[in-house]
């Protein structure tokens, strides 16, 4: 029989039918209830260890996960639930939740709000995951030493293998299986059937982009353009440019003359923000940088490479129409000048899902969201908030998706 590794809460290997099992079973002090307070609490203590000092200053994600899961953060998420008089909300049942592991801390958010709506949750951990996923599940299981006990009863996350029996029991036994990770992923983990009232909520290969107003950035002050490249800097280099909210091409949007002008400052500015963080670029990803930049370069999308060292490399595109839309390397910019934010909207495609923005007034941004009228771009952000998790994520809102309505007429 197939087994798991536990991870949260840490214990032996266990079976999966023995696991299932155990979720599928009645808890002891009752089931859980959408806003459950013991979930409430568990997930604040939690977040108070990601919170600390240490841990924030090594892994400055986990502060944002810590702020997510602040008291107060969870209450205003939870107040969106509200269903009037004529429907009652209930948890929608067992969720298996399988993220990518190339962003260490993305499970912890999906199962976060999963275990608010009051659902039991299996979450595979993958085994490549390390520093910022091993930090969080030992802050997990600290967090457990004081917690209900309904929360060891109904909550797991497990380490396994390419074991698709292992795969198959879970998805069999579950009412919602959420897929990260990519188009590739889904593909494979929907080989395994669901039960027929089941379904699936999948997160599939996305892609992200930033847009600097010229006007914008000219109008700025020089505290002002620094601080979005650092804003800019956080959203690229984090997760290695590799999270799929995270902007994989810059476009300038005003006069031709003047962005190339503000590229330039900007180029400057990120090299010195890069250097303050002390960014090191690993040699294998230095050559998959100047292979992919090349690439792009050979196929005729590109007419001038620039290499800053091994952390920055911009590439002006023959066309905007021309953008990559594949990851091509931590800390490498296509980049191109458009007209308007309209010209853009004609390029969007239903993948493409978070525009990072600088200099914009909100006005236009709406304007361009209209103009896209949901064929792809779910978010729109300023500078600095392309990874910060939200409730609604590629247009779904997760709390209601993890739950069910009943609707009571009389």
């Amino acid at each position: 029989m197939s087994k798991v590794q536990q991870r949260f809460p840490a214990g032996p290997d266990v079976e999966v039918d023995s696991l299932v099992a155990e979720l599928s079973g009645e808890p002891a002090n009752g089931r859980l209830k959408v806003g459950d307070e013991r979930v409430v609490d568990f997930l604040v203590k939690f977040a108070r260890k990601l919170l600390a000092p240490a841990t924030a200053r090594r892994y400055p994600e986990l502060a944002s996960l810590g702020f997510f899961l602040r008291r107060g953060e969870i209450a205003k998420a939870l107040s969106t639930m509200d269903t009037g008089a004529d429907a009652l909300r209930f948890p929608r049942g067992l969720v298996f939740h399988v993220p990518p592991a190339n962003v260490d801390t993305i499970f912890v958010y999906s199962w976060a709000l999963s275990a608010l709506a009051g659902n039991p949750n299996v979450v595979r951990i993958s085994s490549r995951s390390a520093g910022a996923a091993e930090t969080v599940v030992e802050a997990l299981n600290e967090a457990l030493a004081d917690a209900d006990p309904i929360i060891a009863q109904t909550q797991r996350m497990v380490t396994y293998g390419r074991d698709d029996a292992v795969t198959a029991a879970l998805s069999a036994a579950c009412e919602l299986r959420v897929i990260w990770g990519g188009d590739r992923s889904v593909t494979e983990l929907r080989k395994h059937p669901l039960a027929a009232s089941a379904r699936d909520l999948t997160f599939p290969d996305r892609a992200s982009f930033a847009a600097i107003s010229v006007a914008g950035w000219q109008a700025a002050t020089p505290e002002q353009r620094r601080d979005a490249v650092v804003g800019f800097y956080n959203d690229s280099y984090w997760f290695d440019q590799a999270a799929c909210s995270s902007p994989r091409t810059l476009f300038w949007v005003g006069d031709d003359a003047a962005a190339r002008l503000g590229r330039e400052e900007f180029r400057g500015l990120l090299g010195e923000v890069v250097a303050g963080k002390h960014f090191t670029v690993e040699p294998a990803m230095a050559v998959q940088k100047r292979v992919s930049a090349y690439g792009v370069a050979a196929q005729g999308h590109a007419t001038e490479i620039r290499f800053d060292g091994n952390a920055v490399a911009t590439l002006e595109l023959v066309d905007p129409s021309a953008v990559p839309r594949e990851w091509l390397g931590v800390g490498t910019f296509p980049q191109a000048t458009l007209g308007s934010l309209a010209e853009f909207a004609g390029l969007v495609r239903r993948k493409d899902q978070t525009l990072s923005t600088f200099g914009f007034s909100r006005d236009e941004l709406i304007g361009f969201a209209r103009a896209v009228a949901g064929r792809g771009i779910d978010r729109i952000v300023p500078f600095g908030s392309a990874l910060s998790f939200a409730a609604v994520w590629d247009g779904y809102d997760l709390l209601s998706e993890f739950s069910r309505l009943t609707t009571v007429s009389v």
